[in-house]
């Protein structure tokens, strides 16, 4: 269905109202934890790992009828998903490379989220790119026929006009208009340009998760898979030290970076994306995000990303890493330097570091092949689902916006080969938690913000400031993250500690001075939260 109609998309929950089934809390976990201890029979599908990838073959599963239970040693979105440039790639860069078929499929999933299955968490987002005097005529001419062509991607695609609008080239008075920060000396104009963008890409994991619990899924976070096996996995419960043997029919590995810990024939090369945090003063008035050409390079940029709650994310690098892959990457001194260097090569005002108010990093799960050599930055994205010897099916490599994409090629994989009786996959078309049309959400009254982050259950978690009105105070002086939302994390996004709370169903985490203020409050939600069934 086309969203632009104005009605409520197909199966998504009412303006005000959770998804029925949808809530996750801690008293739900247990519960089900319980269930599956005493269960005797087997699972149809056990899925081990909870960012987009592993909560969308949970929900790709559970919507072909299977029973899933899918679990995670520490929380939803908690290790690569949640550290993205929170875009979604219309595969402009992988048409460059030669990879057409990686570019269509971008496309094409880029346009299932923003038409169909999240408007609400993703629209669209225009980029500047400056023409500067590192940007030669010959280059710009490159970079404007490389925009063309991704329009026509999105032709292809067959994702509207109305959704992404056409590029086009800017005067220097146009392009100084759109981003004042830029250097004006030297500046011939700019390329303007259309992506998707999410609101959060925590929150995408989020709502994924809890439209698979809607569905029926287990979705069981603290669980740790200590050993996994072609029917079935021993668990760990993280909060209490228990172990439980689980059987099931197909075991998915989307463990992430991760994954070759749990299945030994798996070998990854991780590459370092690295972003840092500035506050929106920092760069003045931006209206648009900026991608700044790295000198030297072709076909690589940095971004500019204004996040309209405070703040600006600049990002990001593509650097490879040996050794354990850690639960929190660091970010070394080299990458903020990199990325401070490059910001200086275009704009007029001076970043300092001291200017860098947070920074984080994740790894990318890169399948390491014979043939990898070189650059990270130079290794496909393209996706991989392996099956090991002894039946689990491990899908790694690939990026967040093809998320949809690798779990189902991954639970057709183990339908295939474990001989489920299955459906056929329909996340193309299920709308997640707090999807509906873009008519419905605007006509919501409720503050905008809220809308953006939280779809049709916007209303719901307005409602909660109102009944108390210290709820609806933000947390943290200059943000705009409220009291209701920590509650609204804890009784309905499985949030169990503050970490949760504040690192992943909100982003104030991501400045330490922010979180250090909130702890408090995040402490309050946990503590004052009624039981919820």
């Amino acid at each position: 269905m086309n969203p632009t109609s104005g009605t409520a998309l197909p199966g998504s929950s009412l303006p005000g109202s959770p998804l029925p089934g949808s809530s996750l809390h801690a008293e739900r976990r247990r519960r089900e934890l319980d269930r599956l201890a005493d269960a005797g029979g087997p699972v149809d599908v056990l899925v081990v790992g909870l960012g987009a990838t592993g909560a969308g073959a949970a929900l790709d599963a559970a919507t072909r009828g299977l029973s899933v239970v899918a679990v995670d040693a520490h929380d939803l979105a908690f290790g690569t998903s949640r550290w993205s440039s929170k875009l979604i790639h219309g595969g402009l860069r992988y048409l460059a490379s030669g990879q057409l078929d990686v570019a269509h499929e971008s496309a094409v999933e880029r346009g299932v989220l923003m038409e169909r299955t999240a408007p609400h968490l993703v629209r669209a987002q225009p980029f500047v790119l400056p023409l500067t005097p590192l940007v030669g005529r010959a280059q710009a001419a490159v970079a404007q026929a490389g925009l063309l062509a991704g329009d026509l991607l999105r032709v292809g695609a067959r994702t509207s006009r109305g959704t992404l609008p056409r590029p086009r080239a800017l005067s220097a008075v146009e392009t100084r208009h759109l981003a004042p920060a830029l250097r004006p000396t030297g500046l011939r104009g700019g390329l303007l340009s259309w992506d998707g963008r999410l609101s959060d890409d925590a929150r995408l994991v989020t709502a994924i998760a809890r439209t698979a619990a809607a569905h029926g899924a287990r979705v069981l976070t603290r669980t740790r898979a200590l050993e996994l096996h072609g029917d079935g996995a021993l668990l760990r419960d993280e909060t209490t030290g228990e172990t439980l043997r689980v059987r099931a029919r197909a075991v998915v590995n989307a463990a992430g970076v991760w994954a070759g810990g749990l299945v030994g024939d798996v070998r990854l090369r991780p590459s370092r994306g690295t972003h840092l945090v500035l506050r929106a003063e920092t760069l003045g008035r931006l209206s648009t995000g900026l991608h700044i050409p790295i000198p030297g390079e072709t076909n690589r940029f940095v971004l500019v990303l204004p996040q309209g709650d405070g703040r600006v994310y600049v990002g990001l690098t593509d650097e490879p890493v040996d050794g354990p892959v850690p639960d929190v990457p660091e970010v070394p001194e080299t990458d903020i330097g990199f990325l401070l260097d490059v910001l200086g090569s275009a704009l007029d005002v001076s970043v300092r570091r001291t200017d860098v108010v947070g920074a984080f990093a994740g790894l990318r799960p890169l399948l390491d092949t014979r043939d990898a050599a070189g650059r990270t930055a130079d290794i496909s994205r393209r996706h991989a689902v392996l099956t090991s010897p002894d039946g689990v099916v491990t899908v790694v490599g690939g990026k967040l916006t093809t998320y949809r994409r690798m779990a189902q090629d991954a639970v057709d994989a183990a339908v295939a080969a474990r001989g489920l009786e299955a459906g056929p996959c329909r996340t193309a078309s299920v709308p997640l938690v707090g999807a509906a049309a873009p008519r419905v959400l605007a006509g919501l009254d409720v503050p905008a913000r809220l809308v953006h982050r939280y779809g049709s259950e916007a209303p719901a978690v307005h409602a909660l400031g109102v009944e108390d009105p210290a709820l609806a105070e933000p947390v943290v002086p200059g943000h705009p993250v409220t009291g209701a939302e920590l509650v609204w994390a804890v009784r309905h996004e499985g949030a169990l500690d503050t970490d949760d709370v504040l690192d992943r169903r909100t982003r104030i985490g991501l400045v330490a001075e922010d979180r250090a203020i909130a702890e408090a409050a995040a402490r309050s939600a946990l503590a004052d939260t009624p039981r919820v069934r």
